[in-house]
């Protein structure tokens, strides 16, 4: 089942975060802090998918009135590849749609062989003619990276 993301989902979306190879986890945004902040700002448009009494799937999701963005998009391994990501997605941009929404962004990490194969399968376009930047307003938002 696909439905919108609530702050009691939080412990099971972390702990499938934590299970991802490569995810990169940040101390402060993806506490139960940070995401209760997300989904307040955004709460129609995050998203999980649950199965067998579980959340096995995953998706931070909004937008700043112009342009929708999606983070942390996941499946748990054991569930991948039964259309539970693309399920996923498309409910997310349903919900941007209905809040008039346009376009949408994500960044997947070069290295993610797994999620960039899927973003190209499900028809997203890879952008080459931009640069990415970011700077760091607070320097105890820790990144750590799954292995």
């Amino acid at each position: 089942m696909i439905r919108e993301m609530t702050i009691e989902d939080y412990e099971e979306v972390h702990a499938l975060w934590m299970t991802i190879k490569g995810f990169a986890i940040r101390s402060i945004d993806d506490s139960r802090e940070g995401v209760a902040r997300f989904l307040k700002r955004n709460p129609h448009t995050s998203v999980v998918a649950t199965e067998d009494g579980k959340v096995v799937g995953a998706i931070l999701c909004g937008h700043d009135g112009r342009r929708g963005c999606m983070y942390h998009v996941c499946v748990h391994r054991d569930y991948r590849r039964r259309r539970i990501g693309t399920e996923m997605v498309v409910f997310a941009m349903e919900a941007l749609r209905k809040e008039q929404i346009s376009k949408i962004s994500l960044i997947a990490f070069t290295k993610n062989d797994i999620g960039n194969a899927f973003w190209k399968t499900i028809g997203w376009t890879r952008r080459e003619d931009l640069n990415y930047y970011d700077f760091t307003l607070n320097k105890e938002n820790i990144v750590r990276f799954n292995s």
